[in-house]
């Protein structure tokens, strides 16, 4: 290969990571909103009729692209994995909401913000994905800087704490399948996660079915949408780039966390909270410029083939 063309493919590949960080970052802050709106909807109705409402909305927003992209619907690759990614989101899903019934939504998401280190452990094995040690450092510095921030409760041991962690690990693995499988179309992807909730959704709503009014209506169809955009932006980031690189990005949940406590939940913000937060941007940030030295590096030192 020429020397022009390892530059342009060394460049088209660190443009590739940056913008898989940045569709992290949207990714991660749609889901925020969603989970917010999922608790508050969750004091009131039932999770099953929170899954439900949320998949419906969100079919019906994809059903022209699912339309207008229905051939790749009979052209799916490995179709045993694919299986097993949507049981796991569909869980996931499940595990958080139904958590949020119990716990506060600032301790569920501490347990999800332990999947960049799930992830980064899994990767090298999985993936075969490099990670090296300034990274896992990083890592392992963002995931402190969350346990400073939100200060796991000596709940961390009931039921309700376990099946959050079970939500985190079954979005851990979920996260490695997608890379896995990232030649799948967006579109079959996210249709596919939607279909099995709506699957779960339509099992469990009858128990408990409280009907909504309308303007229940509308936030459930908001909560469609927001889904919507999140699934596909995180899809595409795992698409984009390795699954180390992105994922810990999710640590910026706790910024939004506190924002939405603020304004939603009336919730004030310690001292701790600020000190954590800053410790997990300061790592990520670490990250992504650790990110750029490397690809200009690689561009600088590779000799022409």
């Amino acid at each position: 290969m020429s020397l022009p063309s390892k530059i342009s493919t060394h460049a088209d590949e660190r443009s590739a990571r940056l913008a898989g960080i940045g569709l992290m970052l949207l990714g991660v802050f749609m889901f925020s909103c969603g989970d917010a709106l999922g608790k508050y909807l969750v004091s009131t109705y039932a999770v099953g009729q929170l899954l439900w409402l949320r998949a419906c909305a969100a079919l019906v927003l994809l059903s022209p692209l699912i339309w207008r992209q229905r051939e790749a619907f009979f052209r799916i690759e490995r179709p045993t994995l694919q299986a097993i990614r949507v049981l796991l989101s569909t869980l996931e899903v499940a595990a958080f909401f139904l958590a949020t019934v119990y716990l506060p939504l600032a301790d569920v998401t501490t347990y999800y913000l332990a999947c960049p280190i799930f992830v980064t452990a899994l990767s090298g094995l999985v993936l075969r994905e490099r990670v090296g040690w300034r990274r896992w450092s990083a890592i392992l510095i963002g995931f402190g800087g969350v346990l400073i921030a939100l200060r796991p409760s000596a709940q961390t041991i009931s039921w309700p704490a376990m099946i959050a962690l079970g939500g985190s690990l079954s979005f851990s693995v979920l996260l490695l399948i997608t890379r896995l499988l990232r030649a799948t179309p967006d579109i079959v992807m996210a249709t596919s996660q939607f279909v099995g909730t709506f699957v779960m959704g339509a099992l469990m709503s009858p128990f408990g079915w409280v009907t909504p009014s309308p303007r229940s209506l509308v936030l459930f169809a908001a909560a469609g949408c927001i889904s919507v955009t999140a699934l596909i932006c995180v899809n595409r980031a795992l698409k984009l780039a390795p699954a180390s690189v992105v994922v810990p990005y999710q640590y910026s949940m706790i910024v939004w966390a506190v924002m939405f406590g603020i304004a939603v939940f009336g919730d004030k913000p310690k001292p701790a909270t600020i000190l954590g937060a800053a410790v997990i941007i300061g790592a990520g940030l670490y990250i992504f410029l650790r990110e750029r030295k490397l690809g200009r590096e690689e561009m600088a030192v590779n000799p022409p083939a």
